[in-house]
């Protein structure tokens, strides 16, 4: 199992890298290269959902993306550590800001389902992660 993990400080011009390396990093893990622009397309959307979250939360911490290669599957996981809190006790001018947001980030996590068919997403007080898989189809690019 071969890992590139990649941290970039939450700013939007730092998403078109991480797209870059992901299509990279998958193009050599043997991703399907018919798949190479939704895999671009859907780790866009994850880093600038994360990059959203650590700018609305004043996160100072870096965005982390972890590409991972295996035998059958290549994956690629999104973290940041912004909160993810339900916003129950928001006082109401929080709480309107707060539901855009959360509009906004469902549709972030629409557009990456419909992108990739395995996604997972976990989400919690620390920061939250979207992990993405596809499948492997031809041997792996060696260089």
């Amino acid at each position: 199992m071969a890992t590139v993990e990649l941290r970039f400080s939450a700013l939007p011009e730092h998403v078109r890298t991480a797209r870059l390396v992901a299509a990279a990093v998958a193009r050599r893990a043997g991703v399907d290269e018919a798949v190479l622009d939704e895999v671009r397309l859907a780790v866009g959307e994850a880093c600038t959902r994360a990059v959203g979250l650590h700018q609305s939360h004043e996160v100072a911490a870096p965005v982390r993306v972890v590409l991972i290669e295996e035998e059958k599957q290549f994956s690629i996981e999104v973290g940041d550590e912004a909160p993810h809190a339900n916003g129950k006790d928001a006082p109401a001018a929080e709480a309107g800001a707060e539901a855009d947001a959360e509009a906004e980030d469902e549709m972030g996590l629409a557009v990456i389902s419909g992108l990739v068919d395995d996604v997972e997403v976990t989400t919690g007080e620390d920061g939250g992660r979207i992990r993405m898989t596809w499948p492997v189809s031809v041997a792996p690019v060696v260089r």
